[in-house]
């Protein structure tokens, strides 16, 4: 068997019964939080556009559209996959030379299994394969380094979970993945130096091919089978030797996953979670705050600090400001949090935050850097404009691993983020579902979903 054979069989033949209860509560949990994310965008321009262009272009209407309306599959989870990312504010997961976010893949899943009339059970079990994919190809498989964006395994991820969506057959499940690996190749230039708004939209759009790939191989068309080892394949142009035994694979990656507190870069959270106690604790008047420095592992510092992937002082944009440490320190200490309103666009000209960031130095610690991935550990240090510095270490942070984030935090945070585009009966009743989705259709998530937005519409939005 060639390894997306086996990859496929793997696919294929896990279960619901194959989830432990911790896994299947942790799904559930970032189900809510992507949910969240996704209502939280609701307005957001780049996200309108892409409504736009849905509308525009029509397809028939068989998946819903988060806030009213449907169109096709492939559609449908490029639209909500761009809700779900625009804020940068769900789940993530790190292995030593990748960071990836396998809640993106809820939306191509969601749409597959719409599409099916699945159960709620088998939603969630593809969702879980597309999460365990996504993760063991991050461990065994980074491509950061050679100039790819995670992006690139969520192809082969969003495929498989597609696919079994869909209760695709072995051969149909591998042509699917092979199709959706060979096409979906992206480059790393999407989070490097100057942001575009591309860095939201990366992964709705992967995630768009791969619901068309295996639409493609559903109806018989084949991928190479020789994928990853074959001549000029994954491993040979892109990733490097590698092998997982997909045999022995299990379904209980998510519970290795940990979801954002602050709406800003993962790496970034222990960092904020030091200043706001330290804000906190000491009633601080940002004015009195002289400098603001932070010593930080070097993935932190190399992706948002200022190392190998650009400067992080002009700042412009909110794709820049959510990758710019400078500027993520500068507007917690000013504003005493860092959520979707620390990104509005006349925020982040603003004279006060713009001179504050400068004043923020950031470099990398090599001690650190030795304890990360299993740790995300800082060092803080306000230096005061009567002399005194205070300070405060971070191993963690809430959402991390060792504090994960609870349903009742989640729901908290979803509840905040859904409250424009949600009634609080509305919000209830979509958090009431996702608990209880193992014993629901997707269809029954899908029929509330369709209801979000009419907050919105009444207040004048632009849909």
């Amino acid at each position: 068997m060639t390894a997306v054979e086996r990859l496929a069989r793997f696919v294929v033949t896990r279960s619901w019964d194959d989830l432990s209860e911790p896994a299947r509560s942790e799904l559930k949990i970032r189900v809510l939080d992507a949910l969240g994310c996704a209502l939280g965008a609701l307005d957001a321009a780049p996200v309108r556009a892409i409504r736009a262009q849905v509308e525009d272009f029509g397809g028939r209407p068989l998946c819903t559209l988060v806030g009213g309306g449907a169109s096709a599959p492939d559609r449908a989870a490029l639209y909500n996959g761009a809700l779900v990312r625009y804020l940068d504010f769900n789940d993530s997961y790190f292995a030593p030379g990748e960071t990836c976010h396998p809640s993106d893949n809820l939306t191509p899943v969601l749409a597959a299994a719409e599409y099916a009339d699945a159960s709620g059970r088998e939603l969630l079990t593809a969702l879980a394969v597309a999460y365990q994919v996504q993760c063991r190809l991050s461990d065994e498989a980074p491509v950061r380094a050679r100039g790819f964006d995670h992006t690139t395994q969520g192809a082969y991820a969003a495929a498989a979970g597609i696919a079994k969506a869909l209760r695709l057959g072995e051969a149909e499940t591998a042509n699917a993945i092979a199709i959706a690996g060979t096409a979906l190749n992206a480059l790393r230039v999407t989070r490097t130096g100057a942001l575009s708004q591309w860095k939201g939209l990366a992964y709705p759009f992967t995630v768009f091919g791969a619901v068309e790939a295996a639409f493609l191989a559903a109806r018989g068309i084949t991928g190479p089978a020789a994928i990853f080892e074959g001549n000029k394949g994954f491993i040979e142009t892109i990733a490097g030797p590698f092998e997982i035994g997909w045999e022995h694979e299990d379904l209980e990656r998510v519970r290795r996953t940990f979801l954002k507190r602050y709406n800003a870069e993962i790496h970034s959270q222990s960092a904020l979670e030091a200043l706001l106690e330290l804000r906190e604790t000491h009633a601080l008047d940002p004015a009195q705050v002289e400098r603001i420095e932070l010593e930080t592992f070097q993935v932190a510092y190399d992706i948002i600090g200022g190392g190998e992937e650009g400067g992080k002082t002009e700042i412009a944009t909110k794709e820049e400001a959510d990758h710019s440490l400078p500027y993520l320190l500068a507007v917690a200490l000013l504003d005493g949090q860092v959520l979707p309103e620390q990104f509005a666009p006349e925020r982040i000209v603003a004279a006060d935050v713009q001179e504050l960031l400068r004043r923020v130095d950031v470099r990398p610690a090599a001690d650190l850097s030795a304890r990360f991935p299993a740790e995300h550990a800082c060092r803080l240090h306000l230096h005061l404009a009567d002399g005194a510095t205070l300070a405060a270490d971070k191993s963690d942070y809430e959402g991390f691993l060792t504090r994960p984030m609870r349903w009742e935090q989640a729901r908290e945070k979803f509840e905040r983020l859904a409250a424009d585009a949600a009634e609080p009966e509305l919000a209830a009743e979509l958090a009431e579902a996702v608990a209880a989705l193992d014993e629901l259709q997707t269809r029954d998530l899908t029929a509330l979903l369709a209801r979000a937005g009419e907050r919105e519409t009444t207040k004048g939005a632009v849909r």
